[in-house]
Parts: C-alpha cells; sequence; structure tokens
C-alpha cells in the first residue's frame, strides 16, 4: 500500500485490471498490471447475472483464491459483494477476515463514503484489514440511483462526493476508486486527496485507471460506453477460432496424423 502512496507523490500513474480466474491473472502479473482487482463485476462477466447483486460472499473468495493461485506475487484487491459489509460492523469484519484468510489477497473494495460506510471502513482498518473505496457509480446501489449516470455533474452531488472522498481517507482507506464521474470533479478529489485515486469513466487525471480486462480486450464487443477503449480484438479471434474448429472438425481434417498417437510396439 505505501508503494501507491509513493507512486501517487512521485506523478507515477498506477495500472489496475480486473481478473476472475489463474490463467488471466498470472498473465497480469506478467505484464507488470500493479493491482488486481477481482472485482463484483465478476457477478456479469462470468456468472450470467444481469447485474452485480447477485454475486455471493463465497463466489467472491472461490474466484479471488484462483487469483492468488494464479498472481502469487500481485497486491490483489477482492470486492466485498452486496450486503457483506451493509448490515453490520462485525459482520463486515467477520467477512472480510474470511477474504484475506482464505484467498491470500491482501485488501478489500467497498462501496459508499456515507458516516456508516465510513464507521466499517474504520473498524476494518482498524483490524488490520486494507480498505479501498469506491465513489461516484456504485454498482451495487444501482436501483437507488436510477440507473447507470455519471455522477457529480451539478454542484451539490460533486460537493458530498469530494466530502465523502476525504472521509473516505481519514478513516483509513489506502486508494477510492472513482466511477463514472465528471472529469472535473475526478480532477478536483485527485488534488484534495493524500491517498491515490483509480479512475473509471472520471477521465485523464485520476493517480491510476482499471478496467474490466474482458472490456479492455475486447471479449465483449457488445459493451462500448463511452470511457471503455478496446486495446485489442479478442472476440473477433475467438470467434474466428471457433469457426476455424468447427469448419476442420466437420470436414474429418482435424485431428491429423500429427495429433495422433500410434499402439506401442
Amino acid at each position: 500500500m505505501r508503494r501507491f502512496l509513493e507512486m501517487k507523490q512521485a506523478g507515477e500513474r498506477i495500472v489496475a485490471l480486473t481478473a476472475y480466474d489463474a490463467l488471466f491473472a498470472g498473465l497480469l502479473e506478467d505484464e507488470g498490471v500493479d493491482l488486481i482487482l477481482v472485482g463484483d463485476s465478476l457477478s456479469e462477466v462470468m456468472l450470467g447475472y444481469e447485474s452485480t447483486l447477485p454475486v455471493t460472499l463465497d463466489e467472491m473468495i472461490h474466484h479471488a483464491a484462483a487469483v492468488r493461485r494464479g498472481a502469487p506475487e500481485s497486491f490483489v484487491v477482492v470486492d466485498l459483494p452486496f450486503l457483506s459489509y451493509q448490515v453490520s460492523v462485525d459482520e463486515s469484519i467477520r467477512n472480510s477476515g474470511r477474504v484475506l484468510k482464505e484467498t491470500g489477497a491482501q485488501a478489500v473494495k467497498l462501496e459508499g463514503g456515507d458516516p456508516r460506510t465510513c464507521q466499517t471502513v474504520e473498524a476494518l482498518v482498524t483490524s488490520g484489514i486494507a480498505v479501498m473505496g469506491h465513489l461516484g457509480l456504485r454498482p451495487q446501489s444501482i436501483h437507488a440511483l436510477g440507473g447507470y449516470l455519471v455522477q457529480g455533474r451539478d454542484e451539490k452531488e460533486a460537493r458530498v462526493l469530494a466530502e465523502q472522498a476525504r472521509a473516505l481517507e481519514e478513516a483509513g482507506a489506502f486508494a477510492v476508486v472513482l466511477e463514472l464521474v465528471s472529469a472535473e470533479l475526478a480532477v478536483e478529489v485527485t488534488r484534495a486527496l493524500r491517498v491515490p485515486t483509480i479512475g473509471i469513466g472520471a477521465g485523464p487525471d485520476c493517480d491510476g485507471q482499471v478496467l474490466v480486462l474482458h472490456d479492455a480486450l475486447g471479449l465483449n464487443a457488445g459493451f462500448q460506453p463511452r470511457f471503455l477503449r478496446h486495446f485489442a480484438k479478442l472476440g473477433e479471434a475467438a470467434r474466428a477460432g471457433v469457426r476455424a474448429y468447427a469448419r476442420e472438425v466437420r470436414a474429418g481434417t482435424y485431428p491429423g496424423p500429427e495429433h495422433s498417437f500410434g499402439r506401442e510396439p
């Protein structure tokens, strides 16, 4: 965590991406990604749900443990899923402790910056659990927010969000994700905080950036929000590969002799 603070102070951008399995996690570690987030977006990306709400704590732990096995040297942060930290402080500590003990991850992430959430953050940090905050669009509160809308555009909302960011820092959060907020507000918050901000749909001036890996690699071609750039076109390549495989199996050209085994003499 000290490393991320030093990166902010030195003006070095923090590279973060999500991962949900050992194979992709190992790839991210090999390529020097600074932080791997096991996001509750696995609810949609990996499990096929329509939102982040259905994913369970056990499912988050299952995937996070796989990520740790694939990337044993990386800094791994795990999202606390819906209702795993909102009920009580004691339950938050218990669930967060499970995450760290059963996965080997270094930190958890939770959404919100209201006084109750900040109290939870402070209790977790006091218990020795590192916490990343999350403000702006909060997918676990999507129904209360009225949809996937840019947050903090009017002055009142912006003031509240900036105050919550400072409150999270004071509660002990080591970083704050800013999701889908105006670029101007992201600059203001980033300059006001000692801890780094990690942006997603928050403009270019946060201390770091995070994307869902499958989105960044173009595996989910139907998802194209304004903030997303496809850094590869793996979806197209995968479809072409599947078509080629099916074509050769149907034609009897795969497997060939070079893919077969003979009898022992």
